[in-house]
Formats: C-alpha cells, sequence, structure tokens
C-alpha cells in the first residue's frame, strides 16, 4: 500500500480492474476518441497508445530504487523530487526535470480541468437553465467552473494527506461506473435511459457510500467494484422493465458509420 503495508489480493486485483475500466472513461480521453476524423484514426490511437506506456518502465526502476536508496520519505508519492534534491545532481539538472515534470502534468491537468467545465456546463447547467445559453454565458459558466474545480484539485493536492495513489483510486471508482453505460450504449439495443440513468446513479451512490465507511465492505474489494455491481444489476433489469426505444433510434448507436 501507500504506506508500506502489505496489500491482500482482493484489493490489490480490483484496484487494476476498476482503474483498466474507468481509464477509458475518462471525459477528456473520450472527447478526444468522439473528434477522431475517422476510424482509422481510432483504432490507429489504440493500437499505438500502449507502446507510449514502455516509457513508464524506467519511471518505476527509478521509485523502486530511490525507496532502496531513501528509506522513510513521507509523502511516499514525494520520492522522486526527494531523490533529485539529494543525490548532488547539479542544481540546473534539478530545475530542468522539475520544469518538464511540470510542463507534463500541465499538459494532462488542462485537458482534465477544460473537460470539468465544458461538460459540467454542456450536460449539467444547460439542462437546468431556465432559458438557452448564449455563447458567451456559456463561456463564462465554463470559466468559472474550471476556477472552481482547480481550487477543488489544489487543496486535495496541497492540503490533504491523501497519497497521489488513493486519490487516483477514489477517483477511478467513479469513473468506472460509466463503463457499462458505455457497452450498453453502442453494444446492448435493450438497453433504455432509465435502466442506464438508475444504474449509473446507483453504481456512484454505492461507490461513495463503500469510500466514506470502508468498514462497510464485505471484503476488501474496491469500492468501484460494489457499485459496479449494482450499477450492472440495475441498469439490465431496469431495462428489460421498461419500454425499449425505437428501432431506427437505436439503429444510430449501435450500427457502424461514419458520416
Amino acid at each position: 500500500t501507500a504506506g508500506g503495508g502489505s496489500w491482500d489480493w482482493w484489493g490489490f486485483d480490483s484496484a487494476v480492474i476498476v482503474s483498466v475500466l474507468g481509464f477509458c472513461c475518462w471525459p477528456h480521453l473520450f472527447m478526444r476518441s468522439m473528434a477522431a476524423k475517422d476510424e482509422l484514426s481510432i483504432k490507429r490511437m489504440v493500437v499505438m497508445y500502449p507502446t507510449i506506456q514502455i516509457f513508464m518502465v524506467p519511471v518505476l526502476i527509478i521509485g523502486f530504487s530511490a525507496i532502496l536508496k531513501f528509506p522513510g520519505v513521507q509523502p511516499a508519492d514525494t520520492i522522486l523530487p526527494f531523490m533529485l534534491q539529494h543525490a548532488g545532481l547539479s542544481p540546473w539538472l534539478v530545475g530542468l526535470a522539475s520544469a518538464g515534470t511540470l510542463a507534463a502534468s500541465m499538459h494532462t491537468g488542462d485537458a482534465i480541468m477544460h473537460a470539468a467545465g465544458i461538460v459540467g456546463v454542456r450536460d449539467g447547467l444547460a439542462l437546468l437553465w431556465p432559458r438557452p445559453l448564449s455563447d458567451a454565458a456559456e463561456r463564462f459558466l465554463t470559466r468559472l467552473l474550471i476556477l472552481l474545480v482547480t481550487a477543488v484539485a489544489f487543496y486535495l493536492a496541497v492540503a490533504s494527506h491523501a497519497s497521489l495513489v488513493a486519490l487516483l483510486l477514489a477517483s477511478y471508482g467513479g469513473m468506472a461506473q460509466l463503463f457499462p453505460v458505455l457497452l450498453a450504449t453502442f453494444y446492448w439495443k435493450r438497453a433504455t435511459m432509465a435502466g442506464v440513468m438508475s444504474g449509473l446513479v446507483a453504481g456512484v451512490a454505492v461507490n461513495c457510500l463503500f469510500l466514506a465507511v470502508p468498514a462497510w465492505r464485505p471484503v476488501p474489494l474496491h469500492e468501484g467494484v460494489y457499485g459496479l455491481a449494482a450499477n450492472i444489476l440495475l441498469l439490465v433489469s431496469i431495462s428489460l422493465l421498461t419500454q425499449p426505444q425505437s428501432a431506427e433510434k437505436a439503429e444510430q448507436y449501435v450500427e457502424p458509420g461514419w458520416d
């Protein structure tokens, strides 16, 4: 675990499963996929993206070596900057490495912040607003929401004592609840809006419940797995009990074709 203790197979395996399912559902990644110019672009991305992960191997080796060289560093996720500061390297080299790390985090962070603002306004506030939003109002609300999300992220990064791993696993539990919805959208014509929304709300609620009160979990599985179980159960059952949408509407989602 992040604290250095042993991790049972329940928690480890379920955390890996939730991370894999949740990774492909992040809005900033999913939005880019939907903006692909053709089917070949998506196929090329799927093939090439995993090869980039090869660069993670040296990072893992550096991290494990640093733990052996500098044991007891707290918090544990600051081992890399600690190692750079105490390895006797040139200050210029430390500065360049720190600048590269900051640039990499900004490249990911700005995409996440913009996706949160756009989704929050387009799929949230715009639906609840009493009248249609103008472009100027939508842009202002998006910027305001980005500031709020950034403030929360800053608190979690600086003031919170939770590790990066714990924060990531907590977020992946919620994101993984979109995976059954994604499958049902493209591969199951019988899915209905009532089933999808019931499963999504139940999955997120169960995930948050066991995240807040981990002692209530029957076995030490990741809370996202319990959310997925409730999600899939309600998605399937409610969809079978409610009136399906027309075949013409379903064909728009499940049949291949690029317009």
